[in-house]
């Protein structure tokens, strides 16, 4: 079994079919295209924060536990926005990614930064990858690197979408019963193109969630 990215993941579970977006490699037309989708979803209240595990403090945002295993390495090679908003859900997208891999670390939905840094369709989307590497075997090990970030604001200031490049291609799945690391040979496969719609928590002066996320795959612009 090949390595699984999470857009790949996805594609193998119906209930991911909300979730994924062929976005095409050609440019974006205007007109409907220039509003960001879910600009007017109202935010999930996020759940309490599990128990303390000793994590440096770094990797706790908003009070949540992000850490993540040695050997998995998750890479935000960007620069923020100058705007407030925008650099806040910047950083959230992050968190949920990796929140997204600290699930499939742990083997579970449940975890506090799941539920912290996604909401409706985001959460839907979220679960749907934990459960794709739970039901293979598998947990995740190397480095994803994300790379290339735009973002862009609502008229509301209320929703911002993060665009991005992923490059997979040092980071692969590892087998939890063997512990055997399923590596490919690099290919365009190894490149993804994400936009997340982060909507602001109404409650709380900086907290962003995921609230819906769409991927291109085999994104040749991200090369």
């Amino acid at each position: 079994m090949k390595r699984r990215s999470l857009p790949v993941a996805a594609a193998l579970t119906a209930t991911a079919a909300l979730m994924l977006t062929a976005c095409g490699s050609g440019d974006e037309k205007s007109g409907d295209n220039d509003k960001i989708a879910g600009a007017g979803q109202a935010a999930q209240k996020p759940k309490e924060s599990a128990s303390a595990s000793g994590a440096p403090a770094g990797d706790k945002p908003d009070g949540v536990d992000l850490s993540l295993p040695s050997d998995m390495d998750l890479v935000f090679d960007w620069d923020k926005p100058k705007d407030k908003n925008e650099a806040a859900a910047m950083d959230d997208a992050a968190n949920f990614l990796r929140a997204i891999y600290r699930g499939v670390a742990k083997r579970t939905t449940k975890d506090a930064a799941v539920t912290a840094y996604s909401t409706g369709d985001g959460l839907h989307y979220a679960q749907v990858q934990i459960n794709e590497w739970i039901k293979g075997g598998w947990t995740a090990t190397g480095t994803l690197r994300h790379y290339d970030a735009t973002t862009r604001s609502a008229p509301n200031g209320k929703s911002v979408e993060v665009g991005f490049c992923a490059d997979s291609g040092k980071f692969f799945g590892r087998e939890i019963k063997t512990e055997k690391v399923l590596k490919t040979k690099p290919s365009i496969e190894d490149f993804d193109y994400f936009k997340i719609v982060m909507v602001k928590f109404p409650t709380s002066e900086g907290l962003w969630q995921a609230s819906k996320v769409f991927v291109e795959t085999k994104a040749a612009k991200c090369q």
